[in-house]
């Protein structure tokens, strides 16, 4: 095992895949010379040259359309937005072409393709800045979303979407790269795309999160064992395909379940997966499924109110406790 930062467990698997295809390159604004805004590609265009590393205009709609019409031509592309919110230019790009032309196309055409970059709240960056995407594009058949919380998932889940021949959407934190943790060192260390992960065993309640919200998740969960009660956590990892049943299991033993989920309430994620646990298991469960997600309203600026806004580990302790019947 080696300790990495999230940055560079990424890096690391963007060198590895490109070193192993030819076919590979990354491209977005400030990937190349500026070694990247989050120095993620640091060093990769001294590697690779300026053909594989490629700076481009502000013009998502325009690069994810280059990268839609060079995968379409056998290349494989890896599409770096500097902060998904930008993806929203391109959404046309993404929706309509990347997650659909396959199918319409009778199978004519594959998109091994990966759109990559910081999703979700990065602090007082106001409204326009802070949405947490992944219940938008999971809601599109075609398309992969993947949403990683510690480097480790980052190095084997990323190696893993860029060997996949369907559109990857692949959701980082700008707040988690400079984040450390040990990474496997195995030689082509690959996660495989749908298996979630177990991060901690227990029998009380089982939470849900997954990104920055996996770390609330297991801040509740540390929380509880002061209480007496011992949380499972589960941290999806990928958003779809979705493991349902590694969740469902743990559902069936722990009879209670929280969901942590950065997205606005209404339409999130948490709201899949709390219809999809009472429709599988509403005989096993004692008590309503809880969502904690942020507040119902455009992220807000000011430093106290951004707290307020995003769900804290304090919110899942609560809900916790009252699946559990405790308050």
């Amino acid at each position: 095992m080696a300790e990495l930062q999230l940055r560079e467990a990424i890096r690391a698997a963007l060198v590895e895949e490109m070193d192993r295809d030819e076919d590979i390159f990354l491209m977005g604004e400030e990937v190349a010379e500026y070694n990247g805004a989050y120095k993620v590609s640091e060093g990769m265009c001294d590697r690779y040259g300026d053909r594989r590393v490629i700076d481009t205009p502000i013009s998502e709609c325009g690069f994810a359309g280059l990268g839609l019409g060079a995968a379409m031509d056998g290349l494989r592309p890896v599409i770096e937005f500097m902060t998904w919110n930008f993806a929203f230019v391109a959404f046309d790009q993404i929706i309509n072409n990347a997650a659909k032309i396959r199918y319409m196309s009778g199978g004519q055409f594959s998109f091994p393709i990966v759109f990559r970059g910081p999703n979700g709240a990065a602090g007082q960056l106001a409204a326009t800045h802070n949405t947490s995407v992944e219940s938008i594009y999971s809601c599109f058949p075609g398309l992969k979303v993947i949403s990683i919380s510690n480097p480790d998932d980052a190095k084997g889940l990323l190696k893993s979407a860029i060997r996949d021949n369907d559109p990857v959407v692949f959701l980082e934190s700008e707040f988690m790269y400079g984040m450390r943790g040990e990474v496997s060192d195995a030689d082509d260390y690959i996660i495989p795309i749908g298996k979630a992960r177990i991060a901690r065993e227990g029998d009380a309640v089982t939470i849900i999160g997954h990104n920055k919200s996996y770390w609330r998740a297991m801040e509740a969960a540390e929380m509880l064992t002061s209480d007496g009660y011992e949380a499972e956590v589960i941290d999806p990892r990928t958003i779809r395909p979705f493991d349902w049943d590694t969740v469902i299991t743990s559902v069936k033993k722990t009879n209670r379940c929280v969901i942590v989920d950065e997205s606005n309430p209404f339409a999130s994620l948490s709201s899949e997966i709390a219809f999809q646990i009472q429709s599988r298991s509403f005989d096993d469960l004692d008590a309503p499924v809880q969502r904690v997600t942020s507040k119902d309203t455009p992220a807000p600026y000011a430093k106290n109110l951004v707290e307020y806004y995003l769900p804290s580990a304090e919110d899942v302790y609560r809900a916790c406790r009252e699946v559990m019947y405790l308050d």
